[in-house]
């Protein structure tokens, strides 16, 4: 370290100890404790808050928060010694899904003990090392920051593995109901595939968090939420900026991926060997392996690996944090199913710019009803005439589709539905509560959205509302559905006969019902042993409250249930699309995969989730298939995904738009393991 950095980092920590110790003498000495309050925002609207009480070196936590009908109840009771390192942490409560909560953190005579949703650990360290909190609540930035701040390059070594990293970004000047102040904005990262940004005080305590998305900011600051979120944006952007800068390869000249099989979704079939020649954005060649053609080209060998179109998501709701992920997937296409139209908007540009890696998105506007358990994206109305004004504000503007939600009134659907048809927007969207799926297929959907809100109308009392976690939650009741009932049957009659689609987000069910508390789920044990610390951790962690046996069979058999329906879905002609809900990426093989078990082959799945989808959605002409005339959108993978779908999850090699990517250099910069070699690459200087 150099002797300014020494220097800044030891007044540093002067001032965050005479802080501290001012902090404790009036709290804690004067045996008074103080208690501080947070707001929880998103989009304009108060959905929770944190709230701290503190005594001494003693935090006791209360946070809370539901959107969109659910959210987390956590109650933390933590203790930090003279190094801010925690020596008791214990939280209960339950996560946004339902799943109990009951984490416990004990340091002694230099014994670490915890035990979180995954098991019981322990671990000498014999150095300090920093706990970090399976389910901590937001106030837990400031328990790591306490602790690195005191650290001379703000960093230490992470239990239950690797490191957490402070990084001072800039001071912001936030407005507040006692006038101007100032605080400084800081990144922590390390044990997860992102930073997390929140905000201290000119006392070092915590004042806020804050992302694109979602803030918790100090009581009395609410006003900020907006300028947080784009400062949130920024940051990210500029993090991605900053990767995207290191990992794209423009050559400036045609590139060759050559001794490839290049996958035909035509006819589901693998070439024999060829060469790809790309120049600009587009494929110019498929030729023979080896055909000679005119002037200097980059040449990137293919070693006899396979070439595939540009696989779609069919449900994303995309941000800049799983943007360059899906294109290190392969996944070049997503449609977003629901956004901040302002933030997805910002996106699209800084994507089509070149200024961050990302898929091409289309999108899809979002259309909620108020209540007191909307969600906070897209646009909310109050009655028929807003919902028809936030049909046209979509057409107006260029979307592909409107989706429809939970709190939506069912009765103002069929009005909705023919203004969408006549601007030209297809429709698409959740069943409302108190409604059934028959009624919005009779209505006119062109697509229904989750494969429970088809299902639900099945089990649910017509005065069940399915805006809480009951829609989840309630599918436990599947286990005694007969899918040979003629209600079944009638509701994918009704389907085909209006040709209404399905997009059942298979991965994301199979999580919530398969996953188990202390178990690997099945949807990521082919890569997770490549991600850090913090990702591998909650792959281990049930989404549901599945505490009893009787719950245990009762989620299984939903799965196989839910698993049937699709299979009963596809013999009948029911169109079915492939997308995640859950950020795409590795999710997006996942989702793609367990179609398998439903009864489609991996040529049909491939062509599914290619041309089908790129026809889907009117862009057949440029996507979809590798061929002379389309889009350079493809990605090289070593095996033969027709032998074995599993060969997708490595991929070697992507082509977005006509710019190069290597995954391996795009994990090495997020902190995952790579799953190849880089390619060989030949006339790049």
């Amino acid at each position: 370290m150099n002797k300014n950095k020494y220097n800044a980092n030891l007044r540093r920590r002067v001032t965050f100890s005479a802080t501290l110790v001012a902090w404790m003498l009036v709290s804690g000495a004067a045996g008074a404790a103080e208690t501080d309050r947070w707001n929880v925002l998103v989009s304009g609207v108060v959905i929770g808050q944190v709230t701290v009480e503190r005594d001494g070196n003693q935090y006791e936590v209360d946070y809370e928060y539901r959107n969109n009908g659910r959210g987390p109840t956590k109650e933390e009771s933590i203790t930090i010694d003279e190094a801010g390192l925690p020596t008791t942490w214990h939280i209960d409560g339950h996560t946004t899904f339902g799943n109990q909560v009951a984490e416990r953190f004990a340091l002694e005579d230099g014994v670490a003990r915890w035990t979180d949703s995954t098991g019981s650990t322990e671990q000498a360290p014999g150095e300090p090392t920093l706990y970090v909190a399976q389910e901590g609540s937001p106030f837990a930035l400031w328990i790591y920051a306490n602790a690195l701040l005191k650290d001379l390059d703000m960093s230490l070594p992470a239990l239950p593995g690797g490191e957490l990293r402070l990084t001072e970004l800039q001071p912001v000047s936030v407005a507040g109901d006692s006038g101007e102040t100032q605080v400084m904005a800081y990144a922590l990262s390390g044990t997860e595939l992102d930073p997390a940004y929140f905000l201290l005080d000119d006392e070092q305590a915590f004042f806020g968090y804050f992302s694109p998305r979602f803030v918790v900011i100090r009581e009395g600051f609410e006003g900020n939420e907006t300028a947080l979120n784009e400062l949130a944006a920024n940051l990210a952007a500029q993090h991605y900026a900053d990767i995207q800068a290191r990992v794209k390869h423009d050559y400036g000249k045609p590139v060759r991926v050559a001794n490839v099989h290049v996958f035909d979704p035509r006819e589901m079939q693998l070439s024999g060997l060829k060469d790809v020649v790309v120049k600009g954005n587009r494929v110019v060649a498929v030729v023979d392996a080896g055909t000679v053609t005119a002037g200097d080209e980059v040449v990137i060998e293919g070693s006899g690996g396979t070439l595939l179109p540009g696989l779609w998501d069919m449900h994303g709701h995309v941000g800049q944090d799983d943007a360059l992920l899906n294109i290190a997937a392969g996944v070049t296409s997503i449609r977003d199913m629901g956004n901040r139209n302002d933030v997805l908007d910002e996106l699209i540009e800084k994507i089509s710019s070149g200024v961050v890696a990302g898929p091409r998105i289309v999108r899809s506007g979002m259309i909620e009803g108020r209540s007191e358990f909307n969600n906070n994206n897209g646009m909310l109305v109050g009655n028929q005439q807003e919902a028809l004004d936030a049909v046209d504000w979509y057409a107006d503007r260029g979307f592909w589709q409107i989706k429809i939600y939970n709190s939506m009134r069912g009765e103002w659907v069929p009005a909705m539905v023919e203004r969408a048809h006549e601007r030209g927007l297809r429709v698409a969207g959740h069943v409302p509560a108190f409604d059934r799926a028959n009624a919005m297929i009779e209505a006119g959907y062109d697509e229904l959205t989750h494969i429970n809100q088809v299902m639900l109308g099945y089990v649910l009392e017509s005065d069940e509302d399915t805006r809480t976690l009951l829609r989840l939650t309630a599918l436990k009741r599947l286990q005694d559905l007969d899918l040979d009932a003629g209600e079944v049957q009638h509701t994918i009659d009704l389907m085909v006969e209006h040709d209404v689609a399905v997009d059942p987000t298979m991965a994301i069910h199979e999580a919530l019902l398969l996953g188990r508390n202390g178990e690997t789920r099945a949807g990521v044990r082919d890569y997770i042993d490549h991600m850090p610390v913090g990702v591998q951790r909650q792959a281990r962690v049930a989404w549901a409250d599945i505490s009893t046996p009787e719950d245990d069979a009762a989620y299984r058999a939903a799965y196989d249930r839910i698993l049937g329906t699709i299979r009963m879905m596809r013999e009948a002609g029911v169109f079915i699309v492939f997308g995640t809900d859950m950020g795409g990426a590795f999710n997006q093989h996942r989702e793609m995969e367990i179609y398998q078990q439903a009864g489609f082959s991996a040529g049909e799945i491939l062509r599914r989730a290619t041309l089908d989808m790129a026809e889907y959605t009117g862009q057949g002409d440029d996507l979809g298939a590798i061929e002379a005339g389309k889009l350079a959108d493809f990605f090289l993978v070593p095996g033969n995904p027709l032998d074995d779908l599993k060969a997708i999850k490595t991929i070697s090699m992507v082509m977005a738009d006509g710019t190069v990517y290597y995954p391996t250099e795009i994990y090495q910069a997020v902190g995952i393991l790579p799953f190849t070699d880089l390619p060989a690459v030949m006339g790049a200087e």
